[in-house]
């Protein structure tokens, strides 16, 4: 069976800006043909104009949500490693944990905002605190299934060569679950982004999502698209900087896959 077909440098370059021509350009339309209110649809060129109005307000809001989005994220990654670790080396401390943890991954998220804040305060550190919780629990569960997902053949080879429990983590069961491992960064990096946007919209903090909440006091739908818009971009950003660290820590996964 063969792979996918490879797409060409170029092509991977030239699709997704195509795609984001031709979705701008029905957005566009349908404000025109259906005649929308800015109030409820701004055009691209009235969001252009909100961008030119309010750039450096836009900007710090937008610094504002990447700092929190990295630094929940990274102590999301740490913790969930480390989690992972500990859950997959002894049988006992996953089977007494792993149920609590599933059973606090279930409950939503956004209902502990208020409670978070009530124990922190309305600082950057509630939205740092929602972003890990949100986050962490996919990293946990991709690292534990790349993890335990090491062939037979690969355990014996290292019982063969006596090599020491530490060296088999470090030498075969890590590198092997290195690609289920960035399959849960690159999912915990999206939505740490979407975390730090709803602790802002509760709280009120500086980011992108407390300038979201307040084009509703001044009617400033267009504002509100550019917040939305500059988001858009941070996720991509983000998202791709995890697939070049990605290319870069298992430059093998994509010739295993293929």
């Amino acid at each position: 069976m063969t792979g996918r077909r490879e797409l060409s440098p170029g092509a991977r370059t030239a699709l997704p800006i195509a795609g984001t021509i031709v979705a701008i350009a029905l957005w566009w339309l349908a404000t025109i043909v259906f005649d929308i209110e800015t109030l409820f649809l701004p055009s691209p060129p009235e969001v252009v104009d909100a961008f030119r109005r309010e750039p450096t307000y836009l900007f710090e809001g937008a610094w504002a949500t990447l700092w929190g989005t990295l630094v929940g994220f990274g102590l999301a990654a740490a913790g969930g490693m480390l989690a992972a670790l500990l859950l997959t080396s002894s049988r006992l401390v996953e089977q007494a944990t792993l149920p609590m943890i599933v059973a606090f991954n279930a409950v939503p998220k956004v209902s502990l905002v208020p409670l978070l804040i009530l124990w922190i305060g309305y600082d950057s550190r509630t939205k740092v605190s929602l972003v890990v919780l949100i986050a962490f629990f996919p990293i946990m569960v991709a690292a534990m299934a790349g993890l335990t997902s090491t062939p037979a053949d690969l355990y014996e080879l290292t019982r063969s060569l006596s090599a020491s429990r530490l060296k088999t983590y470090l030498k075969v069961r890590l590198p092997w679950a290195l690609p289920q491992v960035f399959v849960g960064l690159k999912l915990g990096i999206t939505l740490s982004l979407i975390g730090a946007v709803v602790a802002e919209l509760q709280t009120l903090n500086a980011g992108l999502g407390s300038i979201i909440y307040s084009t509703q006091q001044s009617f400033d739908t267009p504002l509100a698209f550019a917040a939305i818009t500059l988001a858009g971009l941070l996720g991509i950003a983000l998202f791709y900087a995890v697939v070049v660290a990605e290319r870069f820590a298992v430059p093998w996964a994509r010739k295993i896959a293929a």
